[in-house]
């Protein structure tokens, strides 16, 4: 049975499910620690640290996942199960972290919280994994596959960043016993009523959407008693691929700069460019933008340039417009702050580097794609859930050492605590942006660097497809 190419309603649906993990990595990353510490007073250390557990044990947990999507015997294939099994648990798992019971200690919520955001970020990535990896399955095609993430993209950035408006301009608003909206603890409840019921739907949208392609979804190995040596050995085996290790090395890189941005950017807008809140918000609605622009310009570059020099290109550019209002203000050639030209001049910025940020991201998520069959020839198994879970597992882990990082760095330059902004001294603002911006340009360098490595060229995954069918009908002849 031929398998047919992926139309554009095809493509919608697919991308629509990544909604459910942008608007989880919106609260996670927005809203959490603020709601645990702020509105319900678990101490902030406390709070940090269930954010780094359940950070790990779902970085573990991916990994699982993957591999047992990808040997998984189901008349639904190996993915949808998985698909459709996640949407209620996530729904009901959202909720209630967002409505813990009340009167608990202090001993009591950090358990609740901690398990619960345990639970939710795994049945997450009961879909995320499982969904991710049906690329390789849903075309085999190079440049479908970028087209294909760049809609996962799109509505992951969209998704997370809807739910934030929602959440700000309409569940998290002052009342009488509460003048400060984000300290609402109702706001709260109504918000994760509101996004579990969208994390749901969007799930099951997809995995509807893509159920017709199951009959022409690759098959699993034959079955097996489980051996947990033979487990092992074969994960070993799979991610050993070269093409693989180019990608995890520059991953690994890639995360820490990515952790290190994210984690400063608020103090760079706040106390070196000295921005208003509403000014901030500006900024992150540049992204909006940049998901399309992303969408866009991505697979068209790949398709001109191919994956690698691609990915490489784009990156290089992050690199070069990134760091340059920064290192423009320390030259003094950039507008001063509170000055009309200011924030123009950080939204063209702001826009170009999340839409290179995005467009990064895209087009070296399809060079996972295309390790599946390059892997293949060599171990005789498909491990899309393997790659794209090993993925995930660097992110989330190494994503944390950035963050660390930024408190090092903090320490390092003497930042004041409780620092107001226009009061912290010049020589410290300055040394923030002089110690920052080589940090982040050597781990983007670095991150390159690897990715230069990646072997596996247009020509190659055509070619690797042609050995793969000639392997297949020599099986089948004999």
């Amino acid at each position: 049975m031929s398998r047919p190419s992926p139309t554009l309603s095809t493509k919608l649906f697919y991308g629509f499910g990544s909604v459910a993990f942008g608007v989880k990595d919106q609260g996670f990353s927005f809203l959490l620690l603020l709601y645990y510490n702020q509105v319900l007073g678990l101490p902030e250390k406390w709070v940090g640290l269930g954010i780094m557990i359940t950070l790990f044990v779902d970085a573990f947990a991916d990994i699982a996942i993957g591999h047992f999507s990808d040997n998984l015997h189901t008349r639904w294939g190996r993915r949808h199960p998985l698909m459709y099994f996640s949407a209620i648990p996530v729904a009901v798992s959202y909720y209630l972290l967002w409505s813990p019971p009340a009167g608990l200690s202090h001993e009591s919520l950090f358990a609740y919280f901690v398990s619960i955001a345990i639970v939710i970020r795994i049945f997450i990535s009961l879909y995320e994994v499982p969904s991710s990896s049906l690329v390789p399955e849903l075309t085999t095609h190079y440049d479908e596959r970028t087209s294909l993430l760049g809609f996962r993209f799109f509505f992951g950035w969209w998704g997370g960043l809807a739910m934030a408006v929602l959440a700000f301009q309409l569940f998290l608003q002052p009342d009488a016993a509460h003048p400060v909206g984000v300290l609402n603890p109702d706001g709260y409840r109504a918000y994760g009523i509101a996004a579990s019921i969208i994390m749901a739907c969007a799930i099951l949208i997809s995995a509807l959407g893509t159920h017709s392609y199951i009959p022409h979804l690759r098959k699993p190995p034959a079955k097996k008693p489980f051996d947990l040596h033979r487990t092992f050995s074969e994960l070993r085996a799979t991610l050993a691929n070269r093409a693989f290790l180019a990608l995890f090395g520059s991953m690994i890189f890639a995360s820490m700069a990515a952790g290190l941005m994210a984690a400063l950017s608020i103090y760079f807008n706040t106390f070196f460019w000295e921005l208003t809140s509403g000014e901030m918000s500006l900024l992150v609605g540049t992204s909006f933008i940049a998901a399309a622009l992303a969408l866009a310009i991505a697979p068209r570059l790949s398709k001109r340039l191919g994956k690698k020099r691609a990915a490489v290109s784009i990156a290089l550019a992050a690199i070069v417009l990134g760091p340059s209002p920064i290192v423009l203000r320390l030259l003094g050639l950039f507008p001063d702050n509170h000055a009309p030209a200011l924030m123009p001049a950080l939204l063209a910025v702001n826009l170009l580097v999340i839409t290179l940020l995005i467009g990064s991201s895209i087009v070296s998520s399809s060079m996972i794609a295309d390790v599946v069959e390059d892997s293949e020839l060599s171990t005789g198994r498909r491990s899309e859930g393997t790659f794209f879970a090993a993925s995930s597992f660097v992110q989330k882990c190494v994503s944390g050492i950035g963050i660390f990082s930024s408190t090092l760095l903090l320490g390092v330059i003497g930042f004041p605590q409780n620092a107001k902004p226009g009061e912290v001294p010049a020589e410290v603002v300055r040394d923030l942006g002089l110690v920052y911006t080589p940090m982040i340009v050597a781990l983007l360098l670095v991150s390159i660097g690897f990715l230069a490595l990646y072997p596996i060229s247009r020509a190659k995954h055509e070619d690797n497809l042609r050995r793969l069918a000639r392997a297949a009908e020599a099986g089948a002849g004999g």
